[in-house]
């Protein structure tokens, strides 16, 4: 349908009651899943030998907390107001405005599918190397888990979160998650445990460098949570599962990355090391196999941002689209200068929603009934928050960028909030 100059967009539709459906263990097995993977895990190992064991583990707990919170925030924002993500943009950015954030999100979320392909690609070639001796090349795993994921996309979300994740998926992963930690602490004696928690950094990186790196994994994600949160029975339920369920998994996955790098030495690849475990093999699947709700995750968020710019196409058609075009980006595009684009990119998210918690999270503002083209305020507060994100990394990086640029742009989003849309009713079970 047409869109005329007062009409809502299709971004901007709450979702129904009836389509509420998600319960507190929904949203707590959806973000615990999510915040597991081999990516997490390898992180974590970057803040050793840089931080002491006592001040990593300090950062990685105060940051999963703080990182976690403000996805649970928007997740709350989400469930109260029955938005999507693209609907939360458009909301405080404006009709006409908010079609570049949305497009970024898209272009963000689909890099993100394709990373994830590549991790279980790599993740399963190096299984059939370890199993089998066999080199089973790059295009068949590509090929099997994208059409795996897409697939899934064809489905329903809702069924695959209560009926799959919640059920099937969460166990498996937590037994994972707790052989592969007893068996690498199995590995240290008593000695080797003492000198491992009295170890001190090298310095190389401070407390908040190491806050920002924490933070960081929770943070983008930030443009996703909506679209499973508006799904929720109850505001609460939905803060306090995504928040419970992602900091813990977000601690653990960090501190098994600690943990692991401190057994098998820093220049160990995770997946070898990881198979290096006893049991190791079948873990390493598990985990595989829960990657999958990571690229599902980013595909179907990615098809939600891509049908609210174009509605013309169902939400299974642009999942089709973006599954297809992260299958050939997997095979064809250099990783590892993809790397540092998406994270720069996704530096746009952090002053992004920094500006929607600042401008909505206080006082819970709806979507305008006619909402304009551009909501100036809150535009100008997050190009200047990507200036800021930036010029902290480049002048100021013992700093950190993400909290001083999410408190500055939330600080003025707040300030600039009066009389920006009227008050909306959280959504109650």
């Amino acid at each position: 349908m047409q869109q005329t100059p007062h009409s809502p967009h299709p971004g901007a539709t709450a979702q129904p009651a009836i389509e509420r459906v998600f319960g507190w263990h929904d949203h707590m097995a959806l973000w615990f899943s999510l915040g597991v993977g081999l990516l997490v895990i390898q992180v974590g190992a970057y803040l050793v030998p840089a931080l002491g064991t006592q001040a990593a583990l300090v950062a990685v707990t105060a940051g999963s907390i703080l990182g976690a919170g403000l996805l649970a925030w928007v997740a709350r924002l989400g469930c109260d107001s029955g938005l999507s993500s693209a609907g939360l943009i458009h909301a405080v950015y404006g009709q006409r405005f908010a079609r570049l954030p949305v497009l970024l999100n898209v272009v963000q979320l689909l890099g993100w599918a394709t990373f994830e392909l590549v991790i279980m690609r790599d993740g399963t070639r190096a299984i059939g190397q370890r199993a089998l001796g066999l080199d089973i090349g790059l295009i068949l795993p590509t090929l099997f888990w994208g059409l795996v994921v897409l697939l899934l996309l064809r489905g329903s979300m809702v069924t695959l979160v209560r009926r799959i994740v919640s059920r099937i998926g969460l166990p498996l992963v937590v037994l994972s998650l707790i052989w592969l930690s007893v068996q690498f602490g199995l590995k240290l004696d008593t000695n080797a445990i003492q000198a491992l928690w009295q170890r001190a950094g090298d310095g190389s990186m401070n407390t908040f460098q190491a806050l920002d790196l924490v933070i960081a994994m929770p943070v983008s994600w930030l443009p996703l949570v909506a679209d499973y949160a508006r799904h929720g029975r109850s505001s609460q339920g939905a803060l306090a599962g995504t928040w419970f369920g992602y900091t813990l998994a977000n601690i653990w996955c960090y501190t098994l990355g600690i943990l692991v790098i401190t057994v098998t030495g820093p220049d160990t690849d995770m997946v070898s090391a990881l198979l290096m475990a006893q049991g190791g093999l079948l873990a390493l699947g598990l985990i595989l196999i829960d990657e999958l709700d990571n690229t599902y995750g980013d595909l179907y968020s990615g098809s939600v941002n891509s049908h609210s710019l174009l509605p013309r196409l169902s939400l299974k058609t642009w999942g089709t689209v973006l599954a297809v075009l992260s299958m050939g980006l997997a095979m064809f595009l250099p990783m590892h200068s993809l790397e540092p684009f998406l994270l720069t990119l996704s530096s746009v998210f952090v002053p992004l929603f920094g500006t929607i918690l600042g401008r909505t999270g206080l006082q819970a503002t709806a979507l305008e009934a006619a909402p304009r083209s551009v909501h100036a305020a809150p535009a100008l507060i997050w190009l200047l928050g990507i200036v800021c994100f930036h010029s902290l990394a480049q002048w100021a990086p013992d700093y950190g960028s993400a909290l001083p640029t999410l408190l500055l742009t939330f600080t003025l989003g707040a300030l600039t909030a009066r009389n920006a849309g009227r008050p909306i009713e959280p959504a109650r079970s």
